[in-house]
């Protein structure tokens, strides 16, 4: 055997033994997984998260998995704990392109910086936002809807998951597109959000696909327009704004998994394949795409370029908006 061949067969030797010590060090650990989230219980990024942590159990040797809630500030303060946590595989972070992608553009001291600060791990999927109307408000659709604002100055108001978000500059274009003065309503999360909709204290709300699924299902609340350059599979029936006429949303936005700067490779490509696992699940799968998602796992430079793109995108918007970062 020549030595170039005894370098290369020990090099190979030594990654398998690299990637097998990820699930042996989590398995002696009594340390659980934590996957941090930056809304509140019962909204869209919880469920998800809730649904990955229950079936990455079996995928990582029955090591326990947990989702740690902690809203405020769209996701920014799960983002600064993530920062802060110990590099060492037991600390995730799963969020949207808001906290990765916007929000370090609109916030003067975030306090992270996603490409300094954190590593990607997996993409899941991507997804639309939307915009929906409480059960009183009649409009079946955008024209409609705004016809009923312009009718009374006081029903203006549109809620949103947080400031400085897709859904505010959403708000802020409708304003400009149909000259009325429309003001974004910011909740800590979509879930208080959909709690006021269900309860007829805010006419109208823009979230995300999953966040209105179950209660536009149910005819609780109606969603009369869905971002994005298509319809939805799982509400075909709902135009996009498009369609309607309002333009510059088609770019989706996505969902991902970030690890701390410095945790291990090897910790790093055991949880992404063990999320690309799940998400060929045909249950897993479902659920997802019940919720409205785009199920598509993305490798860690998949997501890493995803990431890059869309923040692209919005420098863009956000320039063009000439919103000053607060």
């Amino acid at each position: 055997m020549t030595q170039n061949r005894r370098l290369l067969l020990r090099a190979a030797v030594g990654a398998a033994a690299a990637s097998a010590l990820a699930p042996l060090a989590w398995a002696q650990s009594a340390q659980p997984i934590k996957i941090l989230v930056g809304f509140p219980p019962g909204g869209g990024s919880d469920a998800i998260a809730r649904l990955l942590a229950d079936k990455l159990k079996d995928e990582l040797g029955g090591m326990t998995v947990l989702v740690d809630n902690r809203p405020g500030a769209g996701g920014q303060i799960a983002a600064q704990m993530l920062k802060a946590a110990p590099a060492d595989g037991h600390t995730l972070f799963l969020t949207h392109d808001h906290t990765i992608s916007i929000l370090p553009q609109v916030v003067r001291k975030p306090g992270f910086d996603p490409r300094q600060d954190f590593v990607p791990v997996a993409g899941i999927a991507t997804f639309v936002n939307a915009l929906a109307v409480s059960s009183n408000t009649p409009a079946k659709n955008l024209a409609e809807y705004m016809a009923w604002v312009k009718s009374e100055a006081k029903r203006g108001s549109i809620g949103i998951p947080a400031p400085a978000s897709t859904p505010e500059f959403l708000v802020k274009i409708l304003a400009e597109h149909y000259k009325l003065d429309l003001v974004a309503a910011p909740y800590r999360g979509s879930a208080p959000l959909l709690a006021d909709m269900l309860g007829n204290q805010i006419p109208a709300g823009i979230a995300s696909v999953p966040d209105f699924m179950e209660n536009h299902k149910a005819g609780k609340l109606r969603v009369i327009g869905v971002l994005g350059a298509k319809r939805q599979a799982s509400m075909p029936e709902v135009p996009t704004l498009l369609e309607q006429g309002i333009k510059g949303f088609e770019d989706p936005p996505y969902y991902g998994i970030y690890a701390p700067k410095g945790t291990p490779q090897t910790f790093v490509e055991r949880f992404s394949i063990a999320v690309a696992n799940v998400l060929k699940q045909r249950d897993v799968y479902a659920q997802l795409t019940a919720l409205g998602l785009t199920v598509g796992y993305m490798n860690p430079a998949q997501l890493a370029a995803r990431e890059s793109a869309y923040t692209g995108v919005w420098a863009g918007i956000i320039r063009r908006s000439g919103f000053q970062p607060q």
